[in-house]
Formats: C-alpha cells, structure tokens, sequence
C-alpha cells in the first residue's frame, strides 16, 4: 500500500488493526536507528508536524515544514528518524504516505498571483490549492467551495486540484455545514441509481407471504421513545404481562436487512458510508431518506418490518427466556422523550402502566451492570436553537432523565444478548473449535501509562484512588463521579476519565467490553444509521437457520469492522466540528460578555476554558493570566505562577470574559474577568 514519491493518492481504507503495529518493534527507537517507522501525522497552524509511532510511548518525532514531503495532518505516514534538535526532541523527515486522512479541502476561492486558488478552512493545511480555470466549475472568488487534490508530485510546489462542488457564500450556515461533511466523506447526495432502488422497494410494499412468515407481534401494545427532532425511528418496545406474573419485553429493530440485500447497490452504498453523521443542523443518513425516514422507520400507526430480542423477565429484571428473529409489529404510540419523562414524573398519561413498568425494570437493568463493574461516563451534550438563517440564538445543555435511560438500557439488553447468543453458544464462551465470525463492538482496557497519570492528577485534586495491575478499579471511578454529583469538578473529572480510556471500536475478535462490564457486546438496535448492525443482522438470522460463514470469508467481517471503526471516527470529528463552529458563531457576538466558567484544559501556551452552560471551550494565554510567569506542570495537569506559586488546574471555577471569536480559524479567546 505504498504511495509513490511525493505523489497525492487518494485515502485508501487501512487494514491495519488498531493500536500496535506487530510487524514493528516494540523495542524503544534510537537515534541512529535506519529503518523508518510508521505513524500518525499531526500539523500545527504553523506548519510543523509531530508523528505519533504506533509502536512506542516515548515522544513524538517532530518534522520540519520542509520535511513534511507533501504528508498532511492525518495522514498515516513512514517517517526516517534523522537526529534531535537543541531541546532533545527527535527530529525526522516522511519517507512515504502510507493512507491519506481526507478525500478533500473545502475553503474560499480565491486569486493568488494571477491564479485561481483554495484557502483551506483547515488552518492545518499549510499550502493553497492551485485550481486550473478549466476545472472552476463556475465558482466565483469568494465563494465556498470543496476541493478534490488530483496531482501533487513535489511537496515545493502547490498542490493542483480541481472543484468537486460550490458550497455557497462563506460564513453561509449551509456552506459551512456542508463544507464540514465533504471534507470527512459524507455527502447529502446520493447516486441516482441508489435513489431509483429505494423508491422501487418502496413501491413493492409489504407481500402477504413475508407477514405469515415472521412472529406478528401486531396486537401487543408497542411504541417508540426518540428524541423530539428525530425523523428515523429505529426501535420500539412492546410490552405485555405474562400469566405466571413475568413480562415479556420485545426489543423491535427496523429490518433494514430485509430491504437492503447483500451486495446490492444500496447494500454497498450503505457500507462505503458506514454511518448516518448528525450535524448541528442536519442529519446526513446512511440510507436514502424513502428508507430511512419512510419504509424502514417504526412511525406509528403503522405495520412495519422487524428484527427482535425478546425477553420474559422477572420481577428483578432477569431474563427467564429469550428469543431471537423476524417479526412485524404496529407501533400504538410515538413518544418524545419529553413526554415519556412527565409520564413517569407525574405517574399518569396513555400507557402509564406499560412505561412505569419498563422504567422500574431498567433501574434493575442498570444495578445489575453497575454491580458487573460498568463504568458511569454520561457526559453533558449541548443543543442549539437556530434562527431561520442557521445562526445560534440559544445553546444550552441537553438533560438526561429516565426516559432516555429506559431506552437505553433495553437496547444495552438486546445488544449484550445478542452478542451471547453467538459469542457463547450452549452457555459458555466459545472456543476456536465452535466459534462463529461476528461483528463485535469491543472496548480494551485502558491504558496503563494514562491510569497512572489519572491517578497522579486525581491525587492532585484530592481524590485518592488506587491501582489494581496497573487499572483504577471502576467501582472507584464510579463512587468518585457519585460524589461529585453538584460540584463544578465534575464533568472535567469525567473528560479526564473518558481520555484515559480506549476506544471503542468493531472487531471480530472479541475482547470483551471494558467500559460497559460485559463480555460479549455488539451493536443490533440501530441498523438504519449503522452499517455494522445491518451485518449483525445479517449474520443472526443466518446462524437462526443453521448457515454457517466458511472461514476463509471471515477476513471480510474484519475489514468491515476496521472500515465502519474508521468512517465512526470521522463522523464524530465531522459532528464535533460542527459543534465548534456554531459554539464560536454564538460568542462571537457576545464579545466582550462575562461568563461562569470552568477550567477544562491545560498547555505550554495557555489554560482551556469553557462556559458552564453553553460549554464554549476558548482559551487564556498563559502571558494574560497576569504579571506572573506561568509555567506547564504536565503531571500535574496544571499551570504554575514562578513567583506567586499561583495555580490554575482543571476544574477550577473562573470568571471569563470573551475577547474574540475567530469564524475562520474556529477559535476563542477568553481572559479572566
């Protein structure tokens, strides 16, 4: 998967597996070390880039603009370690591009010297983009546009390319928006022909045969609990009580496997894009809207195709028995999660019963994982209200109540469930003699080096906890994040927690998922914006007839599982991207305004804050906290005055005042108030 010398080739999709490279030594790298090692490119405004090696913890290689060799920041690179510069940092030079991190740059046309050019939005990337008239695409100097890079042969040259699509007047929400898809993969478009076989399935309905064939779950009261805004309805409970004093709870996820066949031309649309992105303003689906938003989503009133777990549970939420497939139900109610939530504050409402019921079950649900040594990490999320122009008018943080718990712990349920079904046939953890390929979501331990320094910064802030082979047993981190409940340390506390732990990412080979205590997980209940659970699916009711995958088509799960980790990735960093700028838009005109703030980040060139209510993240210079010096305590996670031996660490309670908001480079300056 070599790139040529200094040529531009397009991203290709890596099948190397996450973390360590085996194929490189584990062994630190000296010096004078030949061989190049691989890495991860990042690239300052500056231009100056750092490589991360796979293989090893110790420092980053810094690299030279002029040693960049046309890598840009993401890009997995070889880098040749050639010496240390005067503070004793490695330096190095790229001696190859392994997989480019970006399809395109989206920026503003512009003239350069008499040429057409793009100024990338990105501040990362450090040279413009030489546009040939002839590739223009009728855009106007000024205007927005996304820009594919056809050519780049020598890194002291520009890079040519050409315009893929005019996004609009800069500073434009819809520019803007789209701008940040297409410069992760995700485009609102999708292909004609794609469009053609969703409405064609559309027009097929549903025949009598496939109704007979599957368990009718019509007459039981069924309904969704989504989000107020949502259009794509995923899943629905039923809920009925059984004659021996149990319940049955039917877990009821859309069918997307039915209408979407393998290897079909929606089938592999579906995979190429993985995932639906959720942008501030918009929803990006997986699916063409005629399914994700009409055929295949459970609207109420409605007879719908389904794939099920079902459950007879106990008083005590233990599953008495359970059962796996096709089914076809008729949603009797679509509930926001505000109206489930006054249902069971007020105890009264349509299906009162039915919800207090699930409601009760899923507080034993969560007990049960809690007691298993799952990890409480629910974090805060913002929302923003938006005039008819796109523009923020209001940002506040979205509540968690027990309705939203509710839904989560059943589908928590059918995913672990699932997961079992295949991962421990007959009771007990598969062996290589009876195992069978699957699609897993998977969660390593957290690394030990990163326990160690949450430990020295929680020590630091007065909260003792202690190292069991190296890991803060969570039982602790959970009892810590209790206690923090109404103080404003908590949700830095929580950040520093979720940074010291993996990522969750799909495999096939099943190590269990740290975070949420379980040995077996995966992902079922969300098919319509998930590419892996459409395969989940696939290969349940595939192992429900007794159809076996051959192990020589096993290695295909697992470049699925790496593909769908990766196109995840980019659509949180599209859809955090997308959080930011309309955070810096809403401060923007706020200057001058003074915040209740928090402390959520320390560095060599200031402290990270953020407001309490909007969590816009700005940050303070370290040379504007005062006439003091202010140095970086890294382990410590804090900066220290010299001479007044003054702190500021995370959590810490500031009052802040907006300096500035910089739209293009998408930043803000704070300074204490």
């Amino acid at each position: 998967m070599k790139s040529k010398k200094h040529s531009y080739n397009k991203p290709e999709r890596s099948h190397r597996p996450h973390g360590k490279d085996p194929a490189l030594s584990s062994k630190k790298l000296r010096t004078h070390d030949k061989k190049p090692v691989e890495g991860i490119l990042s690239v300052n405004a500056r231009g100056t880039g750092y490589v991360r090696i796979f293989s090893e913890k110790d420092q980053d290689v810094e690299i030279a603009h002029n040693d960049l060799q046309t890598a840009l920041h993401g890009d997995i690179v070889l880098v040749k370690i050639v010496g240390k510069n005067r503070e004793g940092k490695r330096t190095g030079k790229i001696d190859n591009i392994i997989r480019r991190a970006k399809v395109g740059f989206s920026g503003t046309l512009a003239l350069e010297d008499g040429r057409y050019v793009l100024v990338p939005s990105d501040t990362r990337m450090y040279t413009t983009i030489e546009i040939n008239k002839k590739n223009l695409l009728d855009a106007k100097v000024g205007e927005k546009v996304f820009v594919i890079i056809t050519s780049w042969k020598d890194s002291s040259q520009k890079p040519e390319g050409k315009i893929e699509k005019v996004l609009g007047k800069e500073g434009e929400n819809n520019a803007e928006m789209l701008g940040i898809a297409l410069e992760k993969g995700f485009s609102e478009d999708f292909p004609a022909p794609v469009l053609r076989a969703a409405e064609d399935l559309k027009k097929e309905g549903i025949p009598e045969s496939e109704i007979k064939a599957r368990r009718d779950f019509r007459s039981i009261t069924t309904f969704t609990i989504d989000p107020s805004d949502a259009k794509d309805f995923d899943d629905a409970l039923s809920f009925q009580t059984l004659p021996n004093g149990n319940v049955e709870v039917g877990i009821h996820i859309a069918d997307v496997s039915h209408y979407v066949q393998i290897n079909s031309i929606l089938d592999k649309e579906a995979e190429k894009r993985g995932t639906s992105v959720y942008l501030v303003d918009r929803t990006i689906p997986m699916l063409p809207e005629v399914l994700s938003n009409d055929l295949c989503s459970l609207k109420p009133n409605e007879d719908k195709l389904t794939m099920s777990a079902v459950f007879e549970l106990d008083k005590k939420a233990r599953v008495v028995q359970k059962w796996f497939g096709k089914t076809i139900i008729h949603s009797d109610k679509r509930f926001t999660y505000e109206e489930a939530e006054v249902i069971l504050k007020e105890k009264k409402g349509l299906y009162k019963d039915e919800l207090l019921a699930l409601n009760t079950l899923a507080k034993e649900l969560m007990k049960e994982r809690f007691r298993n040594g799952a990890l409480s990490l629910d974090q805060d999320e913002v929302k923003f209200e938006l005039d008819e122009r796109g523009v923020p008018i209001r940002v506040y943080r979205k509540v968690r109540g027990d309705s939203n718990r509710l839904i989560e712990e059943f589908m928590l349920l059918a995913n672990k469930k699932v997961a079992e079904e295949i991962g421990m046939p007959d009771g007990k953890q598969a062996t290589k003699e009876n195992e069978q390929v699957f699609v897993y979501r998977i969660h390593d331990l957290p690394d030990k080096e990163k326990m160690a320094d949450l430990a020295e910064y929680l020590k630091k802030l007065g909260h003792k906890v202690s190292l069991k082979n190296g890991i803060i047993p969570s039982h602790e981190l959970n009892a810590l994040i209790i206690s923090l409940e109404g103080h404003e340390e908590k949700s830095s506390i929580q950040t520093a927690i979720v940074r010291s732990m993996a990522k969750a990412i799909y495999s096939t080979k099943n190590i269990g998922h740290y975070g949420l205590g379980f040995e077996n997980y995966t992902h079922f209940t969300s098919p319509i914006r998930r590419y892996p659970d459409v395969i989940v699916h696939r290969l349940l009711e595939s192992y429900s007839h007794n159809k076996k995958v051959p192990r020589q088509d096993w290695n295909k799960f697992e470049e699925i599982s790496i593909m769908s980790s990766e196109r995840e990735k980019e659509a949180a960093e599209a859809e955090r991207a997308s959080i930011k700028y309309k955070q810096v838009e809403y401060m923007s005109s706020r200057i001058g305004e003074v915040f209740d703030g928090v402390v959520t980040g320390v560095s060599e060139w200031g402290i990270y804050a953020e407001d309490k209510e909007t969590k816009c993240e700005g940050m303070i210079k370290l040379k504007d906290l005062g006439s003091d010096f202010f140095v970086l305590d890294k382990k410590g996670m804090q900066v220290i005055g010299q001479k007044t031996k003054k702190t500021y660490r995370i959590g810490d309670q500031v009052k802040i005042k907006v300096m500035n908001a910089d739209m293009k480079r998408k930043i803000i300056d704070y300074a204490l108030a």
